[in-house]
């Protein structure tokens, strides 16, 4: 079985749904309010589990309720654990979700442990064993410290610095990667300020589908039709299916129908996390 480490996010999410948003200086109900484990690297690494691949996760919580649940979350989910530590010296990240009725979403974010972490946190045995490194939004420096060691060590490494990446200094690290996930926002400022001949970029358009550019070679997908209810964690469980199918052998085109399958599976539930199975995306796919 394939081995993914994912390194990055782990936050505890309030997920809060809303008829509009307010004016200035106005309110609005809350229709309904859930929360549970959220941040990019750790939906990633629980897709991954979901389809099957063995998934490791290395990232950081506050040493409080909220962690401990997070953490237990994932065990749950079949991802291993041993590598996100407890920070005692500041609480677990807090990210507050608003979604419209339209599935789009806003995010108010406090600050807190989830970039606690640091790339020598992953032990040099948990790396030689993997098929792939994917990073999600972190410490620049931690980025591209864990990227280099994944040369080192000639594991493929994938990218989605997520959209702080006109504010945070990525560069290092989007330069020395494999494979770059990117939305069409984020690609627009990535393609200005870095030279990417090198990198594979996985472009992800939302309803429109997605398209993997590697070099002049270009391969699209035009993506699945359907009524969103939440985009929080699409891109997220995009990322997971692609992996997913690339480390089990699969081609562009085929890597790309999975992922836009995943995260479309992912918009038509609340939450950041779907329930991600190889039944559910075949038959999504009509197989």
């Amino acid at each position: 079985m394939s081995r993914v480490i994912c390194a990055g996010h782990v936050n505890w999410d309030v997920t809060l749904r809303v008829a509009s948003l307010p004016d200035p200086d106005g309110e609005v109900t809350v229709d309904s309010r859930r929360s549970g484990g959220g941040g990019s690297a750790a939906n990633v690494a629980t897709g991954l589990a979901d389809l099957d691949v063995d998934s490791a996760l290395l990232g950081s919580v506050g040493d409080d309720e909220h962690g401990r649940t997070a953490r237990a979350e994932l065990a749950d989910a079949g991802v291993d654990v041993d590598h996100v530590i407890s920070d005692p010296e500041t609480e677990t990240t807090t990210k507050y979700i608003i979604v419209e009725p339209t599935g789009e979403v806003m995010v108010l974010g406090c600050s807190g442990a989830n970039e606690s972490f640091a790339a020598d946190d992953l032990p040099e045995s948990a790396l030689a064993a993997a098929d792939h490194l994917h990073m999600t939004s972190q410490g620049p420096e931690t980025a591209a410290r864990l990227a280099e060691r994944a040369r080192e060590r000639d594991v493929p490494v994938s990218f989605d610095p997520g959209r702080r990446i006109d504010q945070r200094g990525y560069g290092p690290a989007i330069t020395s990667v494999d494979y770059l996930f990117l939305n069409d926002r984020e690609a627009a400022l990535a393609l200005d300020a870095f030279d990417l001949d090198a990198q594979t970029l996985v472009l992800k358009h939302g309803p429109d589908g997605a398209e993997i550019r590697r070099g002049d070679g270009r391969t699209a997908h035009p993506g699945y039709p359907i009524e969103v209810v939440d985009t929080t964690g699409a891109g997220d469980a995009f990322a997971a299916g692609f992996i997913a199918a690339s480390v089990g052998g699969a081609d562009d085109r085929r890597a790309l129908a999975v992922a836009n399958a995943c995260g479309a599976l992912a918009s038509k539930a609340p939450g950041a996390r779907t329930s991600l199975t190889w039944e559910d995306v075949r038959r999504f796919l009509g197989e």
